[in-house]
């Protein structure tokens, strides 16, 4: 199976287009706070002030359970993901709430939209967190599997190792123009 994700083109494409619909980019919003956290939907929907911790260096973390997995999370809050935050967090509940089967029907209409030829789902923000955002950013691919909450490094590998396959080529091909 093809892993789909966005690349950095479609999702700064995403990030930057004005929505007429305030659904639609409530959505947009979702889903790109997702992009830059790895959150499934289950912890997104969830997500509450209680989850935003102050960790290492003073920097505010995500730390919840995978409900997938009863796994822990820890994921530091990137700028992006905290700009989104602001734009909503005047409630317990810092998103807004939806179905997964709205989100998801929404995301396709997102999708046609912004001209994205991709099925967007939920999933496809954290599979875009693991690989446009960390592997490829050289993210050890021990730390994507830790804030993705995997059960354990094989899982991440198994999903991953194709995305890292191509990383390895083009860390050669560098490495070999510099030798």
């Amino acid at each position: 199976i093809k892993s789909v994700y966005l690349n950095n083109k479609e999702l700064e494409c995403l990030e930057e287009y004005k929505f007429a619909q305030k659904r639609l980019s409530q959505v947009r919003d979702m889903f790109v706070f997702c992009c830059y956290t790895g959150l499934a939907y289950a912890e997104m929907k969830n997500l509450s002030r209680r989850h935003l911790v102050k960790g290492f260096g003073d920097e505010v973390w995500i730390k919840m359970y995978r409900e997938k997995t009863n796994s822990r999370v820890s994921v530091p809050l990137l700028a992006k993901a905290k700009f989104i935050l602001d734009k909503y967090s005047d409630d317990e509940k810092l998103l807004p709430i939806i179905s997964n089967q709205k989100f998801n029907s929404y995301l396709k209409e997102i999708a046609a939209i912004v001209g994205i030829d991709k099925n967007l789902t939920h999933h496809v923000a954290r599979k875009t967190f693991a690989t446009t955002v960390l592997l490829e950013n050289n993210i050890p691919i021990e730390i994507v599997s830790h804030v993705l909450g995997h059960s354990n490094i094989k899982v991440t590998q198994d999903h991953y190792g194709k995305i890292l396959s191509g990383s390895v080529a083009s860390a050669f091909k560098k490495l070999d123009s510099n030798l």
